[in-house]
């Protein structure tokens, strides 16, 4: 151990200008996988629509060109290029060079945005092989090069323009030392990002090009957050076929909010903070809630839907509903650096008045959608009591919160949630390799007869009559709906182990449609995982290998040969007891496919799609896909 006496005032070390960023690039983009690639896009992209957020900007291009160079361009009113009065240099400089300088501290620059700490183009900057900027203002075309960060010379005035012209282009070449993963944008991924912002900024016109595919999308919806409620809804029976919106600005905020109910059991709500995806929802959420819940009460209550003592809770007001809650604050506070929740105290009152006014209007000059919308929360309230009365049952029976575990149920000895895993097996068969090729210490098997219920046309007290569904429930520990306790749950790796083929994909499907719908929890906590059984034996000669996929089966062809005995394995039965655990339940030589939540918008529409009642929805994937399929059973 070094000697204490050599910590002095030279120990100290100071981080100049973006070096900071540099060295710990995770504390500015939350990571530098692909995720942190793609936030330098948002981040000055965003940038971009905060200009159209104030008036000045309604058309922005983002291009991906085949060399990986991000461009984006947009009209607004250009970065300013006068002499800062403190730093003393060009205001562009000071923008891309100095963090937390920016027009979002003191109000003038921007009423409203959604970067709030000055940090995201000189971090792009700090981040970026060399980055480029061209300004168009007052007549004049502006540019400055950086390289890592560090300008190549002061900002210059390259060229004229029409003096009617004006707005920003940045061009920047991500630094694969800090992305060691390489440039490996995704289309798919910016597209979802660049339709939901413009809904959420209705008539900004947002193209996105990617050179490299040559693949092109421009998003522009008049319609603003109706257009994404009806988008949401589009694979869905609705009950309200024009959808209530209101846009109000009151004292605390400026409020908009669109709903439609559709037939379905779920409740598909998503809120925004100045075009900020507020997943953890937060004041504005509650505010939405407790307004919506108060309206259908009084509506119902007031035309004899419901009696004096009766009252509709919040899940069954919330049920079928779709629902967009945006504000546009000019001091959001966000809770934690992800900005997931936003804490402002008084955007909740804001919403509620905004909602209670406008939803009870809506109603009262609606009365044949008042009635088909009221019908269905009260539907949902006898179901969510039939449901208690079923919980209760099971209760009783030894089921969700005894230690009455149920019999197919093969245990392990170990009691530490944390180092037991729960192995959820297709069928008797694999059932009995498991539980003989598995560690009885920490993994525990639970075989499943046939298919579960599909859940996503299921209200839960249809779910819990459901034989596997309760054996489920009963092994998991945790409760479902209103008893949910993720802290009960009995093993922390929850495994999916199913075949190979087109029933064991299908059973997957509906595991983890279950999973997804009525224990999220589960999954956002990173308890779910898919096994990766082997898909072919390998034999030539002595030389045995199991191959997980085709492409590596190709590869493992190459090197020993094509004359080598290939075994298709489609059933996990198909492997004795010693195969199985040598291949898939070994910790020391198994793969594990952890399921995470990225995008639950993304998500949830993938599972209604799928797994809904509309037909041609899955009818079009299933034709689009087809060419991809590379094992299907006949």
């Amino acid at each position: 151990m070094a000697s204490s006496s050599n910590y002095d005032a030279s120990s100290i070390q100071v981080l100049e200008g973006l070096e900071a960023v540099r060295r710990r690039p995770g504390m500015y983009i939350g990571s530098t996988d692909n995720r942190g690639l793609h936030h330098l896009v948002r981040e000055i992209v965003d940038n971009s629509v905060d200009e159209a957020l104030g008036g000045h900007c309604d058309t922005i291009v983002c291009s991906i060109g085949k060399d990986n160079v991000v461009t984006v361009t947009d009209n607004g009113r250009g970065i300013p290029v006068d002499k800062h009065p403190k730093m003393n240099t060009s205001a562009l400089e000071v923008i891309m060079t100095v963090l937390h300088a920016g027009g979002k501290f003191g109000g003038g620059g921007y009423k409203v945005s959604g970067g709030l700490h000055g940090v995201g183009a000189s971090v792009v900057n700090a981040l970026s092989e060399w980055l480029q900027v061209e300004v168009r203002r007052d007549g004049k075309v502006y540019r400055q090069t950086y390289k890592r960060g560090v300008p190549d010379g002061p900002v210059k005035a390259v060229g004229k323009c029409d003096k009617s012209e004006h707005g920003t282009t940045t061009k920047f070449l991500a630094d694969t030392t800090i992305f060691t993963g390489g440039h490996d944008y995704n289309f798919d991924t910016l597209a979802d990002w660049f339709r939901e912002t413009a809904y959420l900024t209705r008539g900004l016109k947002l193209t996105l090009i990617d050179e490299r595919i040559d693949r092109e999308l421009t998003f522009w919806f008049e319609g603003g957050i109706v257009s994404f409620v009806r988008h949401l809804n589009r694979h869905k029976t609705v009950v309200n076929d024009r959808p209530f919106y209101v846009e109000r600005e009151t004292p605390a905020c400026m409020v908009e909010v669109a709903l439609q109910y559709n037939d379905s059991y779920v409740e598909t709500t998503y809120t925004f903070a100045n075009n900020i995806n507020t997943g953890d929802g937060g004041t504005h959420l509650s505010g939405f809630k407790s307004a919506l819940t108060r309206t259908m009460n009084d509506y119902a209550k007031k035309n004899g839907f419901l009696k004096a003592d009766e009252t509709l809770s919040g899940e069954d007001v919330r049920e079928g509903l779709t629902a967009i809650v945006s504000v546009k604050i000019g001091e959001p506070q966000f809770e934690g650096q992800t900005k997931a929740k936003l804490g402002n105290a008084e955007v909740a009152g804001a919403v509620q008045t905004v909602v209670n006014d406008s939803l009870g209007a809506y109603l009262e000059e609606n009365p044949q959608v008042a009635r088909k919308v009221i019908e269905k929360c009260i539907n949902a309230s006898r179901a969510r009591e039939a449901a208690r009365k079923a919980r209760e049952l099971v209760q009783r029976k030894g089921g969700l919160e005894s230690f009455s575990l149920p019999g197919k149920l093969a245990d392990c000895s170990e009691k530490d949630p944390a180092r037991s895993e729960l192995y959820i097996v297709e069928g008797d068969s694999a059932g009995g390799s498991a539980k003989q090729g598995r560690d009885r210490r920490f993994q525990a098997i639970l075989p499943l007869r046939g298919k579960i219920l599909n859940v996503e046309k299921a209200r839960i007290d249809k779910m819990l009559q459901n034989n596997e569904i309760r054996t489920l429930l009963t092994a998991l520990g945790t409760g479902i709906g209103e008893s949910l306790d993720a802290s009960k749950l009995r093993y922390h790796r929850i495994i999916i182990m199913t075949d190979a083929d087109v029933d064991g994909s299908h059973i997957r499907t509906l595991l983890l449609t279950f999973f997804f719908r009525n224990l999220a929890e589960l999954i956002e906590n990173g308890n779910v995982y898919i096994a990766q059984p082997p898909l072919y034996k390998v034999k030539a000669g002595k030389d045995e290998r199991w191959v997980y996929s085709d492409a590596e089966l190709r590869k493992v062809l190459s090197e020993v040969g094509e004359k080598a005995e290939v075994q298709r394995y489609k059933g996990l039965g198909e492997m004795n007891p010693e195969q199985l655990w040598t291949t898939t339940m070994n910790p020391e030589n198994r793969t594990l496919l952890q399921i995470s939540i990225d995008n639950a918008r993304e998500a949830d529409e993938t599972f209604d799609m799928l797994m809904g009642a509309a037909v041609p929805p899955r009818k079009r994937f299933i034709q689009t896909h087809a060419q991809d399929v590379v094992n299907l059973d006949v």
